[in-house]
């Protein structure tokens, strides 16, 4: 099996954020995950054509996530041929490793949490075509997410197909 199968079925059903280890570690010290963190655009996906083309999360003041609640690949791929989420599982492609943290869906909740499908929605309702989506299997929740709201961490390593899970408290993730 091969790594993007094997964390695919780690991320099956629930709620994520992506990250690379150092922003992990930037989130345990601040203790949320900020809309705005103090990451430079050429470090950030989607923003080398500027603020008017930023992800449509971004642009909204939101913190993107990944809802593989009922994903199923193949008929994702169907639906959404130019989706771009096999650029992030198992890590992002630029990275050697990447932190996965779970959401808690009970702590997350409207109006601040607006899911994939609603998301796709505005989206179209707003005519916002010139910001980034993934359809349908990113959301987005408006503000910060505090640190109370992750359920598990865990952290994938393409070089030796590593998956190591995170405590809460394991503040330096990117010596793993």
């Amino acid at each position: 099996m091969i790594l993007r199968d094997i964390v695919l079925q780690r991320l099956q059903g629930k709620l994520w954020h992506t990250t690379h280890p150092d922003r992990f570690n930037a989130i345990l010290a601040k203790g949320a995950i900020l809309p705005e963190a103090e990451i430079s655009d050429s470090e950030r996906w989607g923003t080398a054509a500027g603020q008017e083309h930023y992800p449509y999360v971004r642009f909204l003041g939101g913190v993107s996530l990944f809802d593989f609640n009922d994903f199923d690949p193949s008929e994702y791929e169907k639906r959404c041929p130019a989706s771009s989420w096999a650029y992030f599982v198992p890590c992002h492609l630029s990275w050697d490793c990447a932190v996965w943290i779970e959401i808690d869906r009970a702590k997350v909740v409207a109006p601040q949490f607006i899911s994939g499908t609603e998301l796709i929605s505005k989206w179209k309702t707003e005519g916002a075509y010139g910001h980034n989506i993934m359809p349908e299997i990113e959301a987005a929740y408006l503000g910060s997410i505090s640190t109370a709201a992750f359920k598990q961490a865990f952290l994938v390593r393409k070089s030796d197909s590593t998956i190591l899970q995170l405590t809460r408290l394991q503040a330096n993730a990117a010596r793993f």
